[in-house]
């Protein structure tokens, strides 16, 4: 059974594949029970955001929803949901205890006439009294622009990750590459690290990184530098400056299967960039969120560079989503991180 979707190159997009069934209120009410139980260890932290539907892993393709402390943020990337939205909306706002729910569309959906009265930005529950709404990951305060920044405001699936370089960076100095809002800078921060360098191309990221590090208490000095980051870590590689923590986390090179060979070859240039600038004894941390990079292809590329920049090293750890993005098929696995500690 599946939802049909005219605009998209996916035309059925599948909701349960073993028989027939009904797909109604109580139907929806199941699934969203089962993506919450999912999320509750992460809840048990000190964290009030989360990602409580995750699209197809979840069983509901084309549909997000973030919750940013008591703010439900609904992103909707197909018109498909349009009609189911009602009883969708009351399970989740039931599940999660938010107090106001924020729809974003797609570009596609925002261009569309028929759009159900629905529109970007648009508070469906309760009241939105700032655009900027505070909340904690990990015992780290942030803040999340619901209705302008990018997806639902902040990317949650790199929290794990964050939390860890968090630990790692006590005492020691950080660079934190495409760094938007901030989320490792931060965190580095909050745990102490002596300096951070924030690099990203957008002004207005850097911007946010800084106020979300003023959101905690830190001792450590934080800087930001704005420009391309390949031209910028080359221009730090030529001052001979190198870093305890190199954390580089790119956006998705490969959005299509054209640009899979064109993105290949960026990762092998940031490894490259990220050895040069990492400290001896220190750490770099490589990402990827470009689905269709494989696993097994990001880290084959990372060895094959590192082992070509005759600097002893060990892969100290690789890791993949956070607890509330479950992947349920091998498409859906798209993030991967590899830590890897330098001895000289």
């Amino acid at each position: 059974m599946g939802l049909y979707d005219p605009d998209s190159p996916i035309r059925i997009k599948m909701l349960y594949s073993d028989g027939g069934i009904s797909i109604d209120e109580a139907f929806f009410k199941e699934k969203i029970n089962r993506a919450y139980a999912i999320r509750i260890p992460l809840l048990e932290t000190n964290t009030n955001s989360y990602r409580l539907l995750f699209g197809e892993n979840d069983g509901f393709p084309s549909f997000i929803a973030d919750v940013y402390n008591k703010v439900l943020v609904v992103k909707l990337y197909a018109a498909i949901w349009f009609p189911y939205l009602e009883p969708i909306l009351k399970h989740l706002l039931e599940l999660s205890s938010c107090e106001t729910i924020v729809l974003r569309l797609s570009r596609n959906l925002q261009q569309q006439k028929d759009s159900y009265g629905l529109y970007e930005g648009q508070v469906l529950y309760g009241e939105l009294k700032e655009e900027v709404v505070y909340f904690v990951e990990h015992g780290v305060q942030f803040s999340a622009n619901v209705i302008k920044g990018h997806k639902t405001g902040y990317f949650l699936d790199h929290r794990e990750n964050r939390k860890r370089v968090g630990e790692l960076s006590k005492g020691k100095t950080v660079l934190d590459v495409f760094s938007y809002a901030g989320g490792f800078s931060v965190h580095a921060l909050a745990n102490g690290a002596k300096e951070v360098t924030s690099v990203d191309i957008s002004k207005q990221a850097l911007e946010i990184a800084v106020a979300n590090g003023k959101l905690n208490t830190f001792k450590g000095k934080h800087h930001t530098l704005a420009g391309d980051a390949f031209l910028l870590l080359q221009q730090l590689i030529s001052n001979k400056k190198t870093f305890d923590v190199v954390v580089i986390d790119p956006p998705s090179f490969a959005k299509s299967k054209k640009e899979i060979e064109k993105a290949e070859k960026k990762y092998q240039q940031l490894a490259q960039l990220g050895a040069q600038l990492t400290a001896k004894g220190g750490m770099l941390v490589l990402a990827s969120c470009s689905s269709r990079i494989s696993s097994e292809t990001f880290f084959e590329i990372n060895m094959r560079v590192l082992k070509k920049q005759s600097r002893a090293f060990s892969t100290l750890n690789t890791t993949q989503h956070d607890v509330d993005h479950p992947i349920s098929f091998p498409e859906g696995a798209y993030l991967k991180t590899g830590y890897y500690l330098f001895s000289n």
